[in-house]
């Protein structure tokens, strides 16, 4: 497994980072958010799509951390932040521009969760900090069964 390292300075930077953490999976107690220091750190095991789609399928997650900065609030959706414990799938990361260069980071989850990131302008970090490990589960949504060469699939 490659070690991934991305900036995201614009709304492209940041679809490149989304797409490299679909699926990813973290707890509620892996969300960081430092008002005093205008930062927001994730924490999640995100999942190798590459590797999964490669000549020789392989199932893989790796822990990885999302930093954001320069953020001037932080909101939540059917996300209950004292319930450390609960796993949220992350789906995918958007940037709406408001007065640019500001605007808000949409990270959305399954299950209608949603965290709203208010910031100054868009500077996120991408970077895999751990080991990988092997895993029998490779995420699967409702339309994927109907995909060609689609590794083995299991529902989680």
């Amino acid at each position: 497994m490659d070690v991934l390292k991305f900036v995201a300075l614009d709304r492209e930077d940041l679809e490149v980072i989304s797409a490299h953490l679909q699926d990813a999976e973290l707890k509620v107690a892996d969300v960081h958010w430092r008002p005093n220091e205008r930062r927001l750190v994730l924490a999640l095991d995100r999942f190798d799509w590459l590797a999964a789609y490669s000549a020789q399928p392989e199932m893989r997650r790796c822990r990885s951390a999302l930093r954001f900065e320069r953020v001037l609030g932080c909101k939540c959706r059917h996300v209950k932040p004292t319930d450390k414990n609960t796993v949220l799938n992350l789906l995918a990361i958007e940037f709406l521009e408001a007065d640019p260069p500001a605007g808000a980071v949409i990270l959305t989850f399954s299950g209608g969760a949603t965290l709203r990131v208010e910031v100054e302008c868009l500077e996120a970090e991408l970077a895999d900090i751990g080991p990988s490990w092997a895993t029998t589960i490779c995420p699967a949504h409702l339309d994927d069964a109907d995909l060609p060469s689609a590794p083995e699939i299991r529902q989680a």
